[in-house]
């Protein structure tokens, strides 16, 4: 189902890494979710004439796979992203496979928000994407968490 994690469970510090082969089947069901049909996604020809000399993965695409390694693995689905900021540093190709690190970067009680940063290598090491943002938590009632 979905993994409930309240915000007192949290730790700054607390990091998760994962690896993913970007596809082009991922390509294809963001571009179609989405309708990002830009031509340095999907047109061969067009993106032989860029800088990359080749297609790119869409960078949101990346991005969110950070936020799913967030909310499956590290902070649960309770939080609600109040504000996001990704830099996309290096080029992603279909086909490659990224090492994905996610962690809590700072906790406030009093405003129920965790700031959680996270990074992307490709196969050479090469950074190719950096992240911050911050989810706010709701005030779970006890029996609310426990039911799950």
């Amino acid at each position: 189902m979905y993994d409930i994690k309240p915000f007192d469970t949290l730790s700054v510090g607390d990091e998760v890494s994962i690896c993913k082969t970007i596809t082009e089947a991922d390509g294809a069901l963001y571009i179609a979710a989405t309708g990002d049909f830009g031509p340095v996604h999907i047109d061969d020809g067009y993106a032989r004439g860029t800088r990359f000399g080749q297609r790119l993965a869409p960078g949101i695409l990346v991005a969110g796979i950070c936020t799913s390694v967030l909310t499956a693995e590290l902070a649960g689905t309770l939080g609600v992203s109040i504000e996001d900021r990704f830099w996309f540093t290096g080029p992603v190709f279909y086909g490659d496979t990224l090492r994905f690190r996610v962690w809590i970067a700072a906790l406030d009680a009093g405003t129920r928000t965790a700031v959680w940063q996270a990074s992307a290598e490709n196969e050479a090491g090469k950074e190719v994407l950096k992240a911050e943002a911050t989810l706010k938590f709701p005030r779970v009632k006890p029996a609310a968490v426990a039911a799950s």
